[in-house]
């Protein structure tokens, strides 16, 4: 349970064919700014964290990891409890994983893996078998579809405006064609310049935005027919239809956590998720 401003835990040895780390941080952790000589593959289990590279914050609620290259600086911090998984990855392996810190999509067949080897306490395969398993978990990342972050920003004076005011009412039900308008655009070009900017589409960012909101409400132990309201939702089967298929969990388990187990990150000016362009490519 790393305190405050605690020392990195790294692997002891070369992560060959990767090392698995099973990690819980309490609440206010902060991990010291580091950087490793291998790649870091890092996504919560339960919780959010977020990871502070370069001047941005990267988000990774759970099915969506943070991708760090090798020998690129970072630093750890959550708000709230947070259990995760850190999977180093040796530079040599990196080949056909992008070169540009990202978030990636997690996928069922690697988050099987990863979690028998926590059941297992696996944290360096060693066995053919286990390394075979590792060799897909790479063979997964590589395949994963990439974001800047999960939750992308943008300076684009067109789209800027416009996500600032969704952050400060996420239920805001307005659509695209009405946001348009405000910036003196058709929406055929709203929806190019979110596509360009964002890497995603408007409803796309739109439901992230949410999501996010969601977790920050649900942590504060707001029932879920409350938070469905606030979000504009109509009902609250509709709201738990959409957060389950973003985060792989019902708003009821992540309440259930309490405090400080739903999220770290509430859609609040200071807690806003900066990101450049979206990054695609590999």
């Amino acid at each position: 349970m790393p305190p405050a401003d605690a020392a990195p835990l790294l692997a002891s040895d070369l992560p060959y064919p990767l090392a698995c780390r099973i990690l819980h941080f309490t609440p206010h952790s902060r991990m010291k700014r580091h950087a490793s000589p291998w790649a870091e593959l890092n996504f919560a289990v339960s919780g959010i964290m977020e990871i502070g590279i370069g001047g941005m914050t990267y988000l990774s609620p759970p099915q969506y990891a943070i991708w760090i290259p090798p020998h690129v600086e970072h630093c750890c911090q959550n708000e709230g409890e947070v259990h995760y998984a850190c999977i180093d990855i040796p530079a040599a392996a990196c080949a056909g994983l992008p070169d540009k810190p990202c978030t990636l999509e997690i996928s069922p067949v690697m988050r099987a893996i990863l979690a028998d080897f926590e059941r297992r306490g696996i944290s360096y395969p060693d066995t053919p078998e286990d390394r075979r398993m590792a060799q897909i978990v790479i063979d997964q990342a590589r395949q994963a579809r990439a974001y800047a972050s999960y939750l992308p920003s943008a300076t684009d004076p067109v789209l800027a405006p416009i996500l600032s005011a969704l952050q400060r009412r996420p239920g805001d039900k307005r659509g695209a064609a009405h946001w348009a308008a405000t910036a003196g655009i058709t929406e055929r070009t709203l929806l190019r310049h979110c596509q360009q900017r964002l890497g995603m589409s408007f409803n796309e960012w739109r439901q992230r935005l949410r999501v996010v909101s969601a977790l920050g409400m649900l942590d504060d132990g707001k029932p879920v027919q409350t938070v469905a309201r606030a979000l504009g939702y109509s009902t609250p089967s509709a709201f738990i239809a959409m957060f389950q298929r973003l985060t792989g969990e019902s708003p009821d388990s992540a309440r259930r956590r309490g405090p400080g187990g739903a999220c770290a990150a509430m859609p609040r000016e200071n807690r806003v998720v900066q990101a450049s362009d979206a990054t695609r490519g590999r």
